[in-house]
C-alpha cells in the first residue's frame, strides 16, 4: 500500500498519457484518453472482478482516496458489492428525477445556446402538452407509448404543433441521457411519420389590403391599450412578434429613435451572432414611450400584468396572450377583416412598402431579411437612413388608413434616397 505520490500524479497528469498506476490493495490511479486522473478500486467478489470509481483528483486526494479505498474493501470482505450499491443509490436518485424536473433542468442549461424565441417556444410546447401528461412521471420510466399518447394528442391541435413537441421530448430526453439521468431514449423508435398525419398544404401568408386595415385599426382600442400599441408596433416595424415580447427597456434608445434586437431574440440570430437596429418613427417612438409608462419599473417592454417571483411585472407576455388577443379581434371584426396571424402582420408590412415604391434591398432589410450572395458579404451598409425613409411612408400610411382616409406617397424610396 501506498505505491504512488502526488508528485508521481501531477507528472502523470502532465505527460496527458493514458495511464493506470496501482497504489497497492486494488486501489488505482488512472488517467482516460480524454485526460480524467481517476481513482479506482479494483475488487473481486463472487469470483468475479469488479471496479468501483472513487473520484476525480485533485478533488479526491491520494490521501482520502486510500482511506476511502479501506473503507470499501471493508465493505466487500462482508460480501457487499459496493460498485452495485453506488449504481443502485444513482438509479435511487435518478428515479426521484420527474420529467417536469429534467425539463426545467434542460431548459435551464438550454439558456446557454438557444435564442430566447426558440427557448421561450420550447417552453410553452412542454408546458401546454407534455407536462400536464407526463410531467409527474420519473423520467427513467417513459415509454414509447407515453411519447406516442403525448404527441398524437397535440397533433389535434396541428401536425407542426405536433412535430414541435416531438422535438423538444427528444431534447429534453437527450439532455437526460447527457446527465446519466436516464438510460435510454424513448423517443428513439418513434418516427413523425409514423404517428403524425401528413400536415395540409401550408397556409398562404396574407397581406390585409386597406379596407381590411381601415376596419381594422379603429377596432383595436376594444382589446386593451397594451395589446393595441403591440399590434400597431408589430405592423409599423415588421418584426417578430418573439422579437418584441422579449424586448427589454435598455434596447430601445428613444434619444437617436432606435430599437436594436440581440441576436438572442433574433431568429437564427444566435448562428450569426449580429443584433438588428429598427429605425423607430415619431409614430412608434411614441406607441414605444406609452408602453413605458403601462411597464410601470418592469426591464420588459410588454410584462405580464400579474405578480411573478415576488415583483411586479418580473416576467414578459408570453405569444399565447398574443393570439388570444387577435382571436378576440377576429370575432368581433366579422368579415370585414381576414383572420391574421402576428407574421400576417410582417408580410402586410413587407407587401406595402412595396406598394409605396420602396426599392427591394431596403425592404429586405426593414424585415431583417438576408440579402444573401455577394451583397450580403461586400456591402455592409444596413440602410438605416433609407429604411427610416421607408418606416415613415408605411407609419403615415397606417395613420391615414386608421382614420378611414386615402394615403397616397409623395416620394419614392430607393436605395439612393
Amino acid at each position: 500500500m501506498g505505491t504512488l505520490t502526488d508528485v508521481q500524479i501531477r507528472h502523470f497528469i502532465k505527460a496527458g498519457l493514458p495511464i493506470a498506476k496501482s497504489d497497492g490493495d486494488g486501489l488505482t490511479f488512472t488517467l482516460s484518453k480524454k485526460g480524467a486522473p481517476v481513482f479506482t478500486l479494483r475488487y473481486s467478489i463472487e469470483g468475479k472482478r469488479k471496479e468501483l470509481t472513487l473520484g476525480r483528483y485533485p478533488d479526491l486526494t491520494l490521501a482520502d482516496a486510500r482511506a476511502l479505498a479501506g473503507e470499501k474493501r471493508a465493505a466487500v470482505q462482508q460480501g457487499i458489492d459496493v460498485a452495485r450499491e453506488k449504481r443502485n443509490a444513482l438509479n435511487a436518485v435518478a428515479s426521484a428525477w420527474s420529467f417536469l424536473r429534467l425539463s426545467e433542468d434542460y431548459l435551464t442549461r438550454a439558456e446557454k445556446h438557444l435564442a430566447a424565441s426558440t427557448l421561450l417556444g420550447r417552453r410553452q410546447q412542454l408546458r401546454d402538452y407534455v407536462w400536464p401528461r407526463i410531467g409527474h412521471l420519473a423520467a427513467r420510466d417513459g415509454t414509447p407509448a407515453d411519447i406516442v399518447d403525448v404527441v398524437e394528442r397535440s397533433a389535434q391541435k396541428s401536425a407542426h404543433v405536433a412535430k414541435l413537441v416531438l422535438i423538444a421530448i427528444r431534447e429534453v430526453f437527450g439532455h437526460g441521457i447527457g446527465r446519466h439521468l436516464v438510460d435510454t431514449d424513448p423517443c428513439a423508435p418513434i418516427t413523425a411519420k409514423a404517428i403524425i398525419d401528413k400536415a395540409p398544404p401550408r397556409r398562404a401568408r396574407i397581406k390585409l389590403n386597406d379596407d381590411e386595415l381601415r376596419a381594422m385599426l379603429p377596432a383595436l382600442p376594444s382589446l386593451g391599450r397594451s395589446n393595441e400599441l403591440l399590434i400597431k408596433i408589430l405592423l409599423a416595424t415588421g418584426t417578430r412578434v418573439g422579437e418584441l415580447v422579449l424586448a427589454e427597456w435598455p434596447e430601445v434608445d428613444f434619444e437617436q429613435q432606435l430599437w436594436t434586437i440581440p441576436p438572442e431574440h433574433i431568429k437564427f440570430g444566435m448562428q450569426t451572432g449580429r443584433s438588428f437596429v429598427v429605425p423607430l418613427t415619431q409614430q412608434v417612438c411614441g406607441w414605444f414611450k406609452e408602453l413605458k409608462a403601462l411597464a410601470f419599473e418592469s426591464v420588459y417592454v410588454l410584462p405580464i400584468r400579474t405578480r411573478f417571483r415576488g415583483c411586479e411585472g418580473g416576467a414578459h407576455m408570453t405569444t399565447t396572450t398574443v393570439n388570444a388577443a387577435l382571436n378576440t379581434l377576429h370575432r368581433a371584426l366579422g368579415d370585414r377583416c381576414r383572420r391574421f396571424t402576428p407574421h400576417d402582420l410582417r408580410s402586410t408590412a413587407r407587401s406595402h412598402l412595396s406598394e409605396l415604391g420602396v426599392d427591394i434591398l431596403v425592404a429586405e432589410r426593414c424585415l431583417n431579411h438576408s440579402l444573401g450572395g455577394l451583397v450580403a458579404v461586400y456591402d455592409q451598409h444596413d440602410f438605416i437612413k433609407e429604411r427610416r425613409s421607408a418606416l415613415t411612408l408605411w407609419s403615415n400610411k397606417i395613420r391615414a388608413l386608421e382614420k378611414g382616409e386615402t394615403y397616397a406617397p409623395l416620394k419614392l424610396v430607393s436605395v439612393s434616397a
